[in-house]
């Protein structure tokens, strides 16, 4: 496995649509890997193919101590309900935080490393965490849906006034 460098705002890796994967073979296998350690050595939740510099479709996503590390190849979101505002921030958007909308439930569709279709549903962190790395696959950055950008060092205590 192998750290690989993320990429940052201003990138223009980070805005273009990415290529579905059409072999699952050791070079995915070794992508994933490697994603999975960038993500676990950047403290992310979740990081998509692009944010390597890699324009296919791949995402990996953190599900902490309990459901460990979910490989989405080829993801395509089929359902989702309900809607929450929250804060995101980004590893590609190093220092920014704001204010998203994004389902409260998201159901995705994609295959595992070997090929083996699956679905997953993600509830409020990982419905947000599956909305905003597709997104990531589109060329899209959530700052294009923040409604209001937020100090990200800033206390949660200090706010319960």
């Amino acid at each position: 496995m192998a750290l690989r460098k993320i990429r940052e705002i201003g990138d223009s890796c980070l805005n273009k649509k990415c290529r579905e994967v059409e072999k699952f073979d050791a070079k995915l296998h070794t992508l994933l890997d490697d994603m999975k350690e960038t993500l676990l050595l950047a403290n992310g939740v979740g990081l998509a193919a692009p944010q390597v510099g890699i324009l296919r479709r791949v995402v990996v996503i953190d599900l902490g101590e309990e459901g460990g590390m979910l490989e989405l190849v080829n993801p395509v979101i089929t359902h989702t309900e309900g809607s929450q505002s929250g804060i995101e921030g980004c590893l590609s958007v190093p220092g920014k935080a704001g204010i998203v909308e994004r389902p409260q439930k998201a159901t995705v569709k994609a295959f595992d490393r070997n090929g083996e279709p699956f679905e997953f549903t993600g509830e409020d962190l990982y419905a947000r965490c599956i909305c905003h790395e597709c997104d990531h696959l589109e060329g899209k950055l959530y700052v294009e849906k923040v409604t209001e950008f937020v100090d990200p060092y800033q206390d949660d205590e200090e706010d319960e006034d």
